[in-house]
């Protein structure tokens, strides 16, 4: 058995720190998309189009072939922690998110049919400090 330091691991594989025997919460679900999307955030996405118009069925299983969910479902570690698909609703129900907050990340309205990978990481990240605005604002009300 030959032994490799963990900077020698990643450049052969993708090593995360978090067990997946141990379930992520919301916020590290959000943190690791967004991760995936700032690896290359130059990199041209689809956006999907009119998301605020669809029925909810339709909305439910709407995608778009190289969309930033397409990023996410990309993931081993996402995909093993529950992401089933790179639908719309699949990505609304794994990561917690209302329609209107996912449609603020993935919709074509926001920048026309394509976006770049950096910015809908920055919408993800924003997503994520409200999370933490809203655990902070419980355990003040917790008291």
């Amino acid at each position: 058995m030959r032994h490799h330091t963990l900077d020698e691991l990643h450049s052969v594989a993708d090593i995360n720190p978090i067990a997946l025997g141990q379930p992520m919460t919301r916020v590290q679900r959000l943190e690791r998309w967004a991760e995936l999307l700032e690896r290359n955030p130059s990199r041209c996405l689809a956006a999907l189009t009119g998301t605020e118009h669809l029925y909810p069925s339709v909305r439910d299983e709407a995608r778009a072939p190289g969309s930033p969910i397409s990023v996410a479902f990309e993931d081993t570690l996402l995909k093993v922690s529950g992401l089933n698909s790179d639908t719309f609703g699949a990505a609304k129900r794994f990561f917690e998110l209302s329609d209107w907050e996912l449609h603020e990340v993935v919709c074509s309205c926001h920048t026309g049919a394509t976006m770049r990978a950096g910015w809908a990481a920055g919408r993800v990240r924003r997503l994520t400090a409200g999370s933490k605005v809203l655990a902070w604002l419980r355990s003040l009300i917790a008291r």
